[in-house]
Parts: C-alpha cells; structure tokens; sequence
C-alpha cells in the first residue's frame, strides 16, 4: 500500500471517483458499497468515540477539511452525513457504543471483501489509501446524481 500524494490528472475529484470506480463496477459489488461503506465510517468513528467524543469530532473535523479541499458540495453532504452519525453515537447508550461499533466494522469488512471477491479486483486502498477516504465520496456521488447536485 502506498501514500500517493500526486495529483491523478483531471480534476482531483473526478479522477479519484473514476480511478475508485475502476474497482466497482460489478452492480452486486456496488450495492455491497453503499451499504458497507457507510456502515464502516459508523463503526469507524464509534470505535474513536468509545475512546472520546471530542477525539470523534476532531477526525471529522479533518476529514471534512479534505473533502472541501475535494469538492464542497461533497464536503456539505459528508458534513451533513458524520453530523448525523455522531448525534447517533451522542444518543446511544454510552456502554452499546463500543460493542455494535466493533461488529459493525467486523461485519462490513467482510462485506467489502465479499465484494471485491465478487468483483474479481482487489479494493483501491491498497493501491493508494486516498481511496479509504473516496469510499464515501464514491456512495455520495451516486446520490448526488439522482438528486441532481453538482459536485
């Protein structure tokens, strides 16, 4: 796995979100994604909220910081979207968190290995971990599409 920080030619977002999509092209693989990887950013950031809400928010923080570099429209809707989650997280009760975090990010991992098996090609971080953080923006896109917002 590499940290490539080179720019992908093109716009930035749309070459990462087309270089991603390389990977996601089978429609079982798709709908996999879009369940899973949203599922892992949950359980990602209740395995740091179990260590601490405002170590939670700080990740946030720098993630959106990212995607606004990105694009910002994409930026709002990850906003909008780790907002919810962490006022999710907020009104679980606080012994739950770590738990369901754990499973979740157990049972959507294998999910996204399911996928990329199902796929045949291995999933894009381990070509360059930019793409753990495009995962999102990847779901988001097609969201964006049927609503008909620009990103």
């Amino acid at each position: 796995m590499t940290l490539d920080s080179s720019p992908i030619s093109g716009r930035s977002i749309d070459a990462l979100l087309a270089k991603y999509a390389e990977s996601h092209l089978n429609p079982a693989n798709e709908r996999i994604h879009f369940i899973c990887v949203p599922a892992i950013v949950f359980a990602l950031l209740g395995l740091i909220w179990a260590i601490h809400p405002l170590l939670a928010a700080a990740v946030v923080l720098a993630a959106l910081l990212y995607y606004f570099s990105l694009s910002p429209p994409f930026a709002i809707g990850m906003l909008l979207m780790s907002g919810t989650m962490l006022a999710v997280l907020h009104a679980l009760p606080p012994g739950l968190v770590l738990p369901l975090s754990i499973a979740m990010f157990v049972v959507a991992w294998i999910g996204q290995f399911v996928g990329h098996n199902i796929e045949g090609k291995k999933p894009s971080f381990f070509e360059d971990v930019r793409f753990l953080l495009v995962g999102p923006l990847f779901v988001l896109g097609f969201l964006y599409r049927r609503l008909g917002i620009a990103y």
